[in-house]
């Protein structure tokens, strides 16, 4: 056994993927081998989940028929909107959305078959009804009713129907929908990697899922957007906003939305979403916010030289779009449910339990006196 200890297996390869990866000869992050700027701009958020999940890019036939399969798996049952109704008001979404999903796994007639055929099923219907799923529970929260979905609207659209009752301009869309492609996936994180242990020990799918939004929680890794939203509002305006983050800096305070282990030169996914941020902003006439992010962005980069993260655009982004700030977390899941089912896939296909070691620092062998 190797005394070397790689604290959060820093620089540990302890498997390989076909899904996703960061190329570093681009600069980007790369699902299948096409790179998310490219899939952003020519795909919609249905082609890049039948890719995640499928390997390669639909014909149309096979889009029509992912599409299909998933606007008819939307209805959540009476007995889940039943219990999202009677979710605590104070419970954080990421818990609720948390036990949304192993209640779908109690539902699920292909929980215990772990065969591929069966894998793509739940992963499919997964995709179809978290949507649903949480924007039920958005307006619950609310006092609202919960609206049905509606099965001619994409699903980007048709989450906008679900949570507000409307679908606002294409622009506004758009920009969701780039969100919901560049969230999907993101290779061995903290929450995909949850996943993959868990389904390591041929648990189900639905497990391994409620385990990634467990890990996905933490502010570290999808709570960031929030908490950068939460950031955005406590400068308040652009006149405080260098003020703020040199305070920051000069207390050692942690500031969320920057840096990613990942990337040598900056997250590959920043710059496309800070321009649907800014085009989102620009549609609901909002000039404060691009100001106090750009602000904060460039003081960051003058004084540690740390560049943002897809987080520092998502948040606001969001947060214009009229989703409440706990509920970005959620939408993460919404997104990155497609890369954690094919992760789980994955795992399935060439299966070894994940089982590392441990060096022990505690007392030495020692008798009761």
């Amino acid at each position: 056994m190797s005394d070397e200890i790689k604290k959060g297996l820093v620089g540990v390869v302890s498997d390989e993927t076909k899904v996703s990866e960061v190329m570093p000869e681009i600069n980007s992050l790369t699902y299948r081998g096409y790179a998310v700027q490219e899939l952003c701009a020519k795909c919609n958020f249905e082609q890049v989940a039948y890719l995640l999940l499928h390997g390669e890019l639909p014909n149309p036939d096979e889009l029509k028929a992912f599409e299909e399969y998933e606007r008819t798996n939307r209805n959540i049952s009476d007995t889940l909107k039943n219990t999202i109704k009677n979710y605590p008001n104070n419970a954080h979404p990421m818990d609720t959305t948390r036990t949304t999903v192993s209640h779908m796994g109690l539902e699920d007639p292909d929980t215990e078959d772990n065969s591929p055929e069966s894998n793509m099923r739940k992963s499919m219907r997964l995709l179809a009804q978290i949507s649903t799923a949480v924007a039920a529970n958005f307006r619950i929260r609310k006092g609202q009713e919960i609206i049905n979905p509606d099965l001619s609207l994409s699903f980007s659209e048709n989450f906008f129907h679900m949570s507000f009752g409307k679908v606002p301009s294409p622009e506004v869309v758009k920009a969701f929908d780039v969100s919901m492609i560049l969230y999907a996936e993101h290779s061995f994180n903290a929450s995909t990697f949850t996943s993959r242990v868990i389904t390591s020990s041929l648990s189900d799918m639905h497990g391994a899922v409620v385990g990634g939004i467990a890990s996905l929680k933490g502010p570290l890794h999808g709570g960031a957007n929030e908490a950068v939203a939460h950031m955005l509002n406590e400068v308040g305006s652009a006149d405080k906003a260098e003020e703020f983050i040199l305070n920051k800096i000069k207390n050692k305070e942690l500031i969320m939305g920057f840096g990613h282990r990942v990337y040598r030169d900056g997250d590959s996914r920043v710059p496309t979403m800070t321009e649907y941020y800014y085009k989102t902003a620009e549609f609901y006439q909002n000039k404060e916010l691009p100001k106090i992010s750009k602000i904060l962005e460039n003081t960051m980069l003058r004084e540690k030289k740390i560049k943002p993260n897809l987080d520092f655009p998502a948040g606001p982004a969001y947060q214009l779009m009229g989703f409440d700030i706990d509920f970005f977390t959620p939408i993460f899941v919404v997104s990155r449910i497609t890369g954690w089912c094919a992760h789980i896939m994955e795992q399935l296909s060439s299966n070894k339990l994940i089982r590392p070691l441990s060096k022990y620092a505690g007392s030495p062998h020692r008798k009761i006196n």
